[in-house]
């Protein structure tokens, strides 16, 4: 196993190392009889759908669990165990449909095989059926609020927005790593109400950036050309842009925003920028 006191490409490729290891023992798993073809749809399907991206919420876990362990050195089993549990956090994200319910279906059964004899274990379940469910219903809420016909501008606000960031991304990308690692240093969850606050916060500031980020930033250096507007998603933006404009102004967001063409988003632009909205960002 490659040093974990080394860089950060060295806990990566520990990280992607324990993902080939457990992907092995899911596509052997005895309770289903494979066939060349099943087996095949599940790799290829596990491959395109987990191990991508920064991995940050996964690595989280063993860089939390690393702080709070004395010493901070962590043995081999530790570090396994640390990244089979941000593994299964990889796997909270990814949603599909029959293969979103093999994803699923996958984290019970590592949690198992690795965590049965711990006596964290069913806390372990608990804490991700509580944060699968925080997730898919703050996905609920983010779809709703896009559903076609139902669209409604005046329906959002900050409050609203905060309650999609919190539970569709806040309990699972900030919250879950740490909440793993603290079980695995033998702490109990209701003791640090404090610490889950403050991710939620961080999760929601960092849902606010990437609100941002999504409109103004340069495709180039984030990877992705943002379609928020053309979405009609309930983004932080249009949420402020809404309390500061004037009524003329509102009147262009309520005509142009959640429109595809260039020219509408163009106009829902020109309105942030007559409102600076960055400075709004930077108060």
């Amino acid at each position: 196993m490659a040093n974990l006191n080394g860089t950060t490409s060295d806990l990566r490729s520990v990280f992607l190392g324990v993902y080939s290891v457990l992907k092995s023992e899911l596509l052997n798993d005895p309770a289903f009889e494979w066939t060349d073809d099943s087996r095949q749809w599940v790799d290829r399907m596990l491959d395109y759908n987990v191990p991508g991206g920064k991995l940050n919420r996964g690595l989280s876990v063993i860089d939390s669990y690393k702080l709070l362990k004395e010493g901070n050195d962590l043995i081999e089993d530790e570090v396994f165990l640390a990244s089979a549990l941000g593994w299964c956090i990889e796997w909270v994200g990814m949603i599909a449909v029959n293969d979103g319910i093999m994803l699923r279906n996958h984290i019970p059964r590592i949690l198992k095989k690795h965590f049965r004899e711990k006596p964290y274990y069913v806390d372990l379940l608990d804490l991700f059926n509580e944060v699968e469910f925080q997730t898919a219903a703050g996905q609920m809420i983010d779809l709703i609020t896009t559903i076609e016909g139902e669209k409604d501008l005046s329906k959002y606000s900050l409050p609203l927005h905060r309650r999609i960031v919190q539970y569709k991304t806040a309990y699972y990308s900030f919250y879950l790593p740490v909440a793993c690692a603290l079980l695995m240093a033998g702490e109990n969850l209701d003791n640090h109400v404090n610490v889950k606050n403050v991710l939620i916060d961080m999760g929601i500031y960092f849902q606010v950036q990437d609100d941002y980020l999504d409109c103004f930033g340069d495709p180039d250096k984030i990877g992705k050309i943002g379609t928020d507007i053309e979405d009609f998603k309930c983004s932080w933006l249009v949420v402020k842009a809404l309390e500061h404009c004037n009524e003329e102004q509102k009147k262009i967001l309520f005509e142009h925003y959640g429109k595809a063409n260039p020219a509408d988003v163009a106009k829902v632009k020109a309105v942030y920028n007559d409102i600076n909205l960055k400075v709004c960002l930077r108060v």
